[in-house]
This record gives structure tokens, C-alpha cells and sequence, in this order.
């Protein structure tokens, strides 16, 4: 289908045609994603109207704005994928229309009179196109599924999984298959396995945890000779789901599709049927189970010595939390500690071998930046209770060690073997992000830097020298978010982050894909066979939207530029490892669409109320807040911070205003009011506080150079204005620029006499 077909040259010459997939904006406008992994081309509310957010399209760049940004005109729709559209059905004048939940579909779609079905108005629909859109008239459809009130429990799942394409619902071949399994490890499973279950393995992992990838056990070894030679034997035993998900069948086929288990606050959707994910693969208690084991000797140092990998069957001695092995570490003699006497010695192994790995990574320089991840408990209906931070005790630290060791292995066995696999790769910044770097840290007076070629420890050095500055928060967050996204991909070029030569993942095949194909590597490495990958089916939606950007951006394959022609295999390997990436990337966004949309029906009920909080992003239209108390987001707008203007310092990351100097950078703390709350857009808004003295405003003040007597009656003056405009419902810092235009007016007159 052509819309426009006009030939635009610059220089005389015919611009090339090109190929991309339309990413729309909530705004109105558009992207044209390339296929060639240049620069993505706007698109103009105009000519978003005859193309849907996911269309493939040609393009061409029809000018370019004074920034040197090139914006785009589509001359034909390549093709238009089968999609769904999911939101509200509203009746309105009599016409009845459903608005998209996704607002990157910038138009309503109509819905004729007879194609509502037995939807009512108010209802969230799932709806078929039957008429796309024109540059004069709307998209057209039919309602196809009722998904129920927009209150429901469970409601926001529902629209996520749907909105963004995560498969959820396993097909009849593969349900099919899986009841066909044995409810138990049968006595012919064991065979050609090591025997493992008179080792105290055990499993540590969250109290509504319900799937066992890892189980651990540790014991003194003596390494070498001599007094240096005391470290220890760490045993890492891992779900053996290769066993029973078979390359290229039918549970095989869904797991590829899913790549990954999708975590929602109340609901998991798993990438194994739950007879798989929560029965026979998963390490539970007291039952034996078959287990893919690392077998590693780790020096006191916390150097991997030796390790070997094996097929086993294990007996699963405990079922751990991480609550009770932290309450055993920390007392020895308390009561949990009692209740699992035969245990704790191998608990304080763990914890000793923890403490060797931990100084290894130090000594390699791994970034290790504190951040706070929080957790969401809802009640029976889906309402949220409460958001709490997750508490990191040394129990994780010492799980997460271990399962690190591991998966050095396995990337280290893999590589040292030949045999082509995934590893999980994450590069050091782009010369791009190097820079914004480099010029924030001068700008906020850090006395280090980065070099050209950065070394992890210099990220951690300049987090270690900066701990103690106020604005500690600010510089860590700022040197997060210089760090690139970890990505799969058969060519390995070491880990940054953790400073690993080589890593990729093998713990969690029960909830990652990747793993699962780390598995059939390591097994037919042993096997002295070479692990040929499925011919599996790559969905759309995910592929089409990441993949191709994650192949084209990747500094690792630009790097091969120009590169001999891949092998077939390679290519394989190249293209499961962008199919997993992409669709890590859609589970990550659905689950945070999804607690977006919990906080925004919690904040709801909070509307009025007063917070502290801390700035935690600034931007050109306004700066973020995160509430200190219920750990929510929202955005207060640039209109909100005062009668003034405000400019965004790129270089500090910050707002200022130019006449009173006030600063708003991440890192400030804040009180704030929530004003307004809008759960389509997932969107919460914030307005200032400043009751009483103002830190800010009394800096500002001082910097441009009014005394302490005018200082004071600018303050009285603004807050009078305050609470006047706050009565007629107007933003409480209303009477800002009025008190601080009048007091520096008043100090330039005193200074005149």
C-alpha cells in the first residue's frame, strides 16, 4: 500500500529509500526504527496518521531541523502484523470507539454498532482491525475478547501480557506433552549419573519462592600445600531441565517463544508448564531430583582452582529463606539455628567461602553500586498494601556468589572447548555516554575521571572516593546509568560490570532460556558431541522491536566490520541470543507497566497528601521524585517549580532558574504534594511544597547577593502567597517569583545607597 510517493532531494540528490519499523509516541508522533541501526527518523503527527504503532515500513528523510535531526516521510507499508489492540470501550455522541491502553496507537479505533459483541461501554476489550488507517479517516475494528472492568483483580496483568505480546498461554501440544511426564524421577533416570543425595545440598531462596533453580553445599579442601593451602569445595547443583525439555519439541517450542519467566506482584507466568517449574524440575525438599552440578575448589583467596561439571541425582536436604540463614549466621545458637542443627555447619561454610569470593571481587574491581530495589504486597484483591525496600542480607550475597562461580565456569568451559554458545556480554559506556560522563563528573568538582578505556575498578574507585559527598546518590546514579544493557550473544567480550573475562548464565534454566541452552552446550561438550540449535520459530513482536537494534548497535559486532561471512551456525547462535535479549528486554517492560499501574491505583487514594522525597532524574520539562516513605514515582512538571526560567544543565544533570539560581538536581530532597494521578498514562503528578523555611530558596537568594533582613521578609511574603494561592487551589509555591523578584529588587536598591 502506497500513501505518498514524492521524490525529496537534497543537494540535487535522490535520497535513499530505507526500511524500518514505525515506533510510535503517546504525543502524537513517531519513529521510523532503521533496520541498519542508524539514527532512528522522526515522524510528525501528520504522517503518523495512515501507519499503527509495529508497522514495517519504506521511508525516506525529508529534512532536517536545526539540530541536524532528520525527519521522515513513509512512502509505503511494507507490512502490517497481526496486532491486537487492547483498551477501553467508550460510547461517546453515539459513536462507539475503543481507546488504546498502548498510547503509542495515537488514534481512537471505531467500532461499528454491530461489532461490540456483548462488550458494554467501560469495559476493557481486546480488538481486531478490520480497517486500517487513512491519512482522512480512523482505524476500524470489531471487539474480539471481553476482558472485563477496568477495577478487576488482576486486571492490569491481563492488559500487559496482551499489550505487549507475552505469550501466556501454553498450546495443547506442549500441555499435552508435559502431562505425559512422570510425576516423579523414575529409578532409569538415574543411570550414567552421580549420586548425590547423601550430600547435604540445599536450597536458599525468598519465602514465596515456588521454583528451585540452585541448590549449594560447601566444605573445607585443602588446595595445594602448605599453610596457604585451606580453601574450600563449593558444589552448585542446578535443575537438569534439559532431561526433559528436548530440542525442537513442543515444550521446547514455547519455552523459545517465552525466553523467559515473567514476574508479576501476585502471578508468575512461567516459561515451563507448571508441572516442569514447580514439580519435577524443581529442587524440593526431601525428594530426589536431577541436577546438572559445578563442582568447583575455591582457594582462600577466592580463585577458582579447579572445577568440573557432571550429570547427578540429588536429595534436596532443606528449604532454606534467606530470612532464616541470615538469622543462623547471626546467631549461631538462636532458635532457627536449633531447629537445624545437622545444617549450620555447612551454612557457615557458605558464608566462609562468600567471604573469599567477595574479597576476589574487589580485587578484580567489580562495580558494585547500592541501589534500592523495592517489593509490592498486594492483598487478596490485587490492591497494593504496601511497597517496602528488598533487604540484601549477607544469605543473598552468599546465593549470589555462588551462583556467580558457577556461571564462570560454565562461560570458561564453553570457551575453552570451541564449541559456539550464548554468553551474557555487557560492554563498557559508549563514547557518547563516556563523555556526558566525563563532562558531569568535572561539573560537580569529582577530582577523578575515566579514561578512553575504562576499567571497571575505575568506576568503583570513583564510587568509593565519592561515598560520603551529599550528593553521593547523584554521582552513583549518574555512573549506573553510563553503563550499557547486558545483551546474549555468541561473541564473548567479557562482562564489565563484573569484571569477567568470560560469563554467560547456566543457574536458572527454569525461568531463562539462555541457560537452558548453556545446559545442552555443557552436555554435549561432555559427551564429545557438538550441540546442533533447533530450527525454532522467531515471534514478531519482540524481534521486530529489539532485535534488530540490539544486532546493528552492538559495538561487539561492529567490531567484526567488515567481517568475513558468518557461518550458518553463528548465525544461529547470533540470532537465538537476539531473540532472548529482546524478549528479557519485553518482560522487563511488562512488569514495570504492570507496577506502574498498582502504584498509580495506590496513589489514587492519596491524593492532597504531602510526602518527602528525593529527586531522583532531571530533565529538560520537569524533574522525578521518589517518595522517601512509599517509594513511588512521579513527575513534578517545569511549570510547577516556580514563575521563572528554568534551564537544563545537561553537564550537572540538573534544573536551574535563571534569575534566582535555584538548583534542582538528583539527589535534592523535596516535599511534595500529589496532585494528580492518571492511570491510563501510568502517570503520577507531584506539585512543591515550602512551608516554613526554604533551604532552596534561601541558597538562591543568598548566591545572588540579598541581604539576610530582605532574605526573611521574601520568605514571609512567599509563603503568605502560598497559602493564598493553596486555598484557591493553586500550586503552593505561587507567590515564588513575585517574593524573589521584589527581594532582589530591594537588595539592588540597598546596594545603590
Amino acid at each position: 500500500m502506497y500513501i505518498k510517493n514524492l521524490e525529496r532531494t537534497t543537494g540535487g540528490a535522490l535520497l535513499d529509500e530505507f526500511e524500518g519499523v514505525i515506533q510510535g509516541h503517546r504525543d502524537g508522533h513517531g519513529y521510523v526504527v532503521r533496520d541498519d541501526g542508524e539514527p532512528d527518523i522522526y515522524l510528525p503527527p501528520n504522517e503518523m496518521r495512515a501507519v499503527l504503532h509495529r508497522d514495517r515500513v519504506k521511508a525516506r528523510v525529508v529534512r532536517y531541523d536545526r539540530k541536524g535531526r532528520a525527519e521522515g516521510r513513509v512512502v509505503e507499508i511494507v507490512e502490517r502484523p497481526p496486532q491486537p489492540i487492547i483498551g477501553r470501550l467508550l460510547h461517546e455522541s453515539g459513536v462507539w470507539l475503543v481507546a488504546p491502553e498502548d498510547k503509542r496507537y495515537g488514534q481512537d479505533v471505531l467500532i461499528p454498532k454491530g461489532a461490540t459483541g456483548l462488550a458494554k461501554a467501560g469495559q476493557v476489550v481486546v480488538v481486531e482491525l478490520t480497517e486500517p488507517p487513512s491519512l482522512y479517516g480512523q482505524p476500524v475494528g470489531r471487539v474480539k475478547e471481553v476482558l472485563g472492568e477496568i477495577d478487576d483483580p488482576g486486571m492490569e496483568i491481563e492488559i500487559a501480557v496482551r499489550k505487549y505480546g507475552v505469550p501466556h498461554e501454553f498450546s495443547d501440544a506442549c500441555i499435552a506433552l508435559a502431562r505425559g511426564l512422570p510425576d516423579k524421577v523414575r529409578p532409569q533416570d538415574k543411570k550414567h549419573r552421580v549420586d548425590l543425595t547423601d550430600v547435604p545440598l540445599v536450597t536458599i531462596d525468598g519465602e514465596d519462592a515456588r521454583d528451585f533453580d540452585d541448590a549449594v553445599y560447601c566444605e573445607p579442601a585443602k588446595i595445594g600445600r602448605g599453610k596457604g593451602g585451606n580453601g574450600w569445595r563449593l558444589l552448585v547443583a542446578i535443575a537438569d531441565v534439559s532431561n526433559y525439555v528436548g530440542t525442537g519439541n513442543a515444550i521446547d517450542v514455547d519455552a523459545y517463544d517465552r525466553a523467559t519467566s515473567v514476574y508479576f506482584p501476585r502471578r508468575v507466568i512461567p516459561m515451563l508448564p507448571e508441572k516442569l517449574s514447580n514439580g519435577l524440575c524443581s529442587l524440593n525438599p526431601e525428594v530426589d531430583r536431577l541436577c546438572m552440578v559445578c563442582d568447583m575448589l575455591i582457594t582462600g583467596s577466592g580463585d577458582i582452582h579447579a572445577y568440573q561439571f557432571y550429570p547427578a541425582v540429588m536429595y534436596s536436604h532443606a528449604r532454606f529463606t534467606y530470612t532464616e540463614v541470615a538469622a543462623i549466621l547471626g546467631n549461631t545458637r538462636g532458635p532457627e539455628a536449633n531447629r537445624r542443627k545437622e545444617l549450620v555447619p555447612h551454612l557457615l561454610n557458605l558464608h566462609d567461602v562468600y567471604g573469599a569470593l567477595l574479597k576476589a571481587r574487589n580485587a578484580r574491581g567489580a562495580v558494585d553500586f547500592e541501589t534500592t530495589e523495592t517489593q509490592i504486597i498486594c492483598d487478596d484483591s490485587g490492591r497494593i498494601e504496601q511497597i517496602v525496600p528488598r533487604v540484601r542480607n549477607d544469605a543473598h550475597k552468599l546465593i549470589e556468589e555462588s551462583m556467580l562461580a558457577a556461571n564462570v565456569c560454565a562461560a570458561d568451559f564453553i570457551q575453552q572447548s570451541g564449541h559456539p554458545g550464548l554468553y551474557r556480554v555487557h560492554e563498557g559506556p559508549t563514547p557518547e555516554k563516556k563523555e556526558i560522563l566525563r563532562q558531569y563528573l568535572k561539573a560537580m568538582g569529582v577530582g577523578m575521571t575515566i579514561s578512553e578505556d575504562p576499567k571497571p575498578a575505575e568506576f568503583q574507585r570513583i564510587a568509593e572516593a565519592t561515598k560520603d559527598r551529599p550528593d553521593a546518590q547523584q554521582i552513583h546514579t549518574m555512573l549506573l546509568r553510563s553503563m550499557q544493557q547486558a545483551i546474549y550473544t555468541p561473541i564473548n567480550s567479557g562482562h564489565f560490570g563484573l569484571a569477567y573475562e568470560a560469563y554467560t548464565h547456566f543457574t536458572s534454566p527454569i525461568r531463562r532460556y539462555p541457560d537452558l541452552l548453556v545446559h545442552r552446550v555443557i552436555k554435549a561438550i561432555l559427551n564429545g558431541e557438538r550441540y546442533e540449535l533447533p530450527n525454532l520459530p522467531t515471534p514478531g513482536e519482540a524481534h521486530e522491536k529489539l532485535a534488530r537494534r540490539l544486532a546493528t548497535k552492538s559495538p561487539i559486532l561492529n567490531r567484526r566490520k567488515p567481517p568475513p561471512p558468518p557461518s550458518r551456525e553463528v548465525q544461529a547462535w547470533e540470532a537465538a541470543g537476539l531473540h532472548c535479549s529482546a524478549n528479557e528486554r519485553r518482560a522487563d517492560e511488562a512488569s514495570r507497566d504492570v507496577e506502574a499501574w498498582l502504584k498509580c491505583k495506590f496513589m489514587r487514594d492519596h491524593l492532597g497528601e504531602e510526602y518527602s522525597g528525593v529527586v531522583t532524574a532531571a530533565t529538560s520539562f520537569g524533574i522525578f521524585v521518589t517518595l522517601d516513605q512509599l517509594y513511588v514515582e512521579g513527575l513534578v512538571h517545569i511549570t510547577e517549580l516556580g514563575g521563572e526560567y528554568f534551564k537544563f544543565d545537561e553537564a550537572r544533570q540538573e534544573l536551574r532558574g535563571e534569575r534566582t539560581g535555584i538548583r534542582y538536581a538528583i539527589g535534592t530532597k523535596l516535599r511534595v504534594q500529589v496532585s494528580r494521578v492518571d492511570l491510563d498514562g501510568r502517570r503520577i503528578d507531584f506539585r512543591l511544597v515550602r512551608e516554613g523555611a526554604d533551604p532552596l530558596l534561601e541558597r538562591a537568594m543568598k548566591d545572588k547577593g540579598v541581604p539576610a533582613n530582605l532574605r526573611e521578609a521574601a520568605k514571609a511574603e512567599k509563603n503568605a502567597a502560598a497559602k493564598k494561592g493553596a486555598k484557591k487551589g493553586k500550586s503552593p509555591i505561587a507567590g515564588l517569583k513575585a517574593a524573589a523578584k521584589k527581594a532582589a529588587a530591594k537588595a539592588k536598591g540597598h546596594r545603590r545607597r
